[in-house]
């Protein structure tokens, strides 16, 4: 059974847990949640993309320290951030209290997915893209059952008011519990073992200030990098704005109930969690740029989609073939930024990748709020087409840049 839970086994786990619960915290039930309170559609958008606003500020340093003082010690600490602040949920009984506890969740993916996949880095290099594909296959595994979950969670609770939300919550809290107990299971001395040895090696002559100094300007000073992250950034604007707004779609414009709106955000993320595997091995030998290309096409031809659709069936298919763009595009960004750093110092440059990453993600929402409220408002079809056609346009200027830029990277050296 220990030579089955291997630490890379045991993260999967701890990922799969940690993503359940985070993502029952989000749309539909947070968009619901929101409108309930009464909160005007650009706050909405605004509370949807607040715990990602936490990963603009979060993910760089978590990544950097990671690189000092080791992956597990981090990854226990925003373990932490899964546990504890669901509860706050159950206090909740208007909008801008609800924001506030959206920033303060935040820090809990804003720790730990930098940290996480700076570990899958350090151990692996030939295999590099196909590995961080079965790691974010199973983070997604929990992302994907999270919102289906608590669709069908509100239904069957059934009813009006805020008591539905607040036992969907209280659940969250529940899985939350458990993932730091399983993240405190992680074998003592994985962050020593993961971290950079040249690294260990220097801090015991430097100050970890003057360390953490030094992984913020190889974080930020690599060019190639910095665009590469852009590309992730841009495809999760549309990730955004299309999980944020597809529910409050659904059931405003197309009448459908909590438990379709569920499975409308589940079937993208299964897409995203069944294909990245394979699209990471792909990206292995073929090169990273023409897979991740490939998946931005499909994101993009789908945004415009979405609000031309009134009918459930359609509404599946548009979101199973944007998870697949997901799936494509996301475990090749993460390995060619790995496949970028020179020094090894993955916790640094993937903390930089995270925190452009949530730029885009948090962006999303909240431009397709202020989009759908200047078009007319969540009663109004042609508002959601207006807001998912600027994003994807925007996505398509991303995509361009990127397949015109000189960047590629393939894993080709031996696993560590």
């Amino acid at each position: 059974m220990k030579r089955f839970l291997t630490p890379f086994i045991m993260l999967c786990l701890v990922g799969f847990s940690a993503r359940l619960g985070y993502q029952m915290a989000r749309p539909p039930v947070l968009s619901l949640f929101a409108a309930e309170l009464g909160s005007q559609t650009w706050l909405i958008g605004l509370i949807i993309g607040a715990s990602t606003i936490t990963g603009i500020f979060i993910k760089f340093p978590a990544g950097i320290l990671s690189d000092i003082v080791g992956r597990r010690r981090m990854l226990l600490l925003g373990s932490v951030f899964f546990a504890f602040p669901p509860f706050l949920y159950l206090l909740v009984v208007e909008p801008y209290t609800l924001l506030c506890i959206r920033f303060l969740h935040g820090f809990a993916t804003a720790i730990f997915s930098p940290v996480a996949a700076a570990y899958v880095a350090d151990l692996f290099q030939k295999e590099r893209g196909e590995r961080l594909g079965w790691f974010a296959s199973a983070n997604e595994t929990g992302s994907a059952f999270g919102p289906l979950l608590g669709g069908v969670g509100l239904a069957a609770m059934g009813g009006e008011g805020l008591s539905k939300f607040y036992f969907t919550y209280l659940i969250v809290g529940g899985l939350g519990v458990m993932t730091f107990l399983l993240a405190w299971r992680l074998p003592v001395g994985l962050g020593e073992r993961a971290a950079n040895p040249k690294t260990v090696s220097e801090s015991q002559k430097t100050s970890n200030w003057r360390l953490f100094q030094k992984g913020m300007r190889e974080g930020v000073s690599s060019h190639a990098i910095l665009i590469a992250s852009s590309v992730e950034a841009a495809m999760f604007l549309g990730v955004g704005a299309l999980l944020g707004f597809l529910p409050l779609y659904a059931m405003n414009i197309v009448k459908l109930n909590d438990a379709y709106l569920g499975i409308l955000i589940w079937v993208p993320l299964v897409m995203a969690m069944a294909g990245k595997p394979l699209t990471g091995r792909i990206s292995d030998r073929m090169g990273r740029k023409p897979v991740i290309i490939a998946g931005l096409v499909l994101c993009i031809a789908m945004l415009p989609l979405v609000p031309l659709t009134a009918n459930f069936a359609g509404l599946l298919l548009e979101g199973a073939i944007f998870g697949l763009g997901m799936a494509i595009v996301t475990p090749s960004t993460t390995a060619l930024v790995a496949d970028l750093c020179k020094t090894r110092n993955y916790g640094a440059a993937l903390g930089a990748f995270g925190t452009i990453w949530d730029v885009g993600e948090a962006s999303g929402p909240v431009l397709a709020g202020a989009i759908i409220a200047n078009f007319g408002g969540l009663e109004t079809p042609s508002a959601y087409f207006a807001a998912f056609s600027i994003v994807a346009i925007l996505l398509l200027v991303v995509a361009l840049v990127f397949g015109f830029t000189a960047i590629e990277g393939k894993a080709t050296s031996q696993d560590v």
